[in-house]
C-alpha cells in the first residue's frame, strides 16, 4: 500500500526494473514510442510483423504486469549499444516503419528552390505594380509606398504637409 501512494504522489520515481529501462531508453534514442520499439523488436526476433491476435496480451504484460520478453530486452540493449558505439541512424527508415506521421521527404535539388523563388518574385512585382497603377493616374516620384506625387516632392513639403493637404483638399 506504501508502494503505491508513493507512486501516486511522485510518478517520476516509480519503480521500474532494468529490462523497462532499457526498452524505454532504446525507445527515446530511435524517438518513437516502447509500443512501437516492442513491434520492431518481434519482427526482428521472429522474422514476421507482430500478429494482431498476439497485441493486447503482448501490451498488457508489458505495461501492466511489468514483464518484458526476452527478445525486446535483446533489441532494447542492441539499439543502446549501436547508439554508445556511433553506428546507430535513428532517423532510418526502418525505425519508423509503424509510424503513421513519419516521412523524412523533403524537396531535392535546385528546380523546387528555383520555382518557388520565381513565383515569390513574379506575385511580389505584380503586387507593388498594381500598387503603382491605383494612384489614380498621378506622377508618383517612388515606386514603393507611401506614393507622393511630384508636385509634393518637388515643392518640398514634408509628408505631415502632404498627409494634411490631401485631407484639406478632399483628395
Amino acid at each position: 500500500m506504501m508502494k503505491f501512494l508513493h507512486t501516486l504522489l511522485r510518478p517520476d520515481q516509480e519503480e521500474q526494473d532494468q529490462d523497462q529501462a532499457d526498452v524505454a531508453e532504446a525507445a527515446n534514442i530511435l524517438q518513437i514510442g516502447e509500443f512501437q520499439l516492442l513491434q520492431l523488436a518481434y519482427a526482428d526476433w521472429h522474422g514476421e510483423n507482430l500478429p494482431d491476435s498476439k497485441l493486447n496480451p503482448l501490451f498488457t504484460n508489458y505495461m501492466v504486469r511489468k514483464q518484458t520478453p526476452p527478445w525486446a530486452r535483446h533489441y532494447a540493449r542492441r539499439i543502446i549499444d549501436w547508439d554508445a558505439r556511433g553506428l546507430l541512424v535513428p532517423n532510418a527508415a526502418e525505425y519508423h516503419r509503424f509510424d503513421r506521421g513519419y516521412a523524412m521527404s523533403a524537396p531535392t535539388g535546385i528546380k523546387p528552390f528555383c520555382t518557388a523563388a520565381l513565383v515569390l518574385v513574379f506575385a511580389l512585382s505584380g503586387a507593388l505594380w498594381i500598387s503603382h497603377q491605383s494612384v489614380d493616374g498621378q506622377t508618383s516620384s517612388s515606386y514603393l509606398p507611401p506614393y507622393f506625387n511630384d508636385k509634393n516632392m518637388h515643392s518640398g513639403a514634408t509628408f505631415g504637409d502632404a498627409k494634411h493637404q490631401d485631407i484639406g483638399s478632399g483628395s
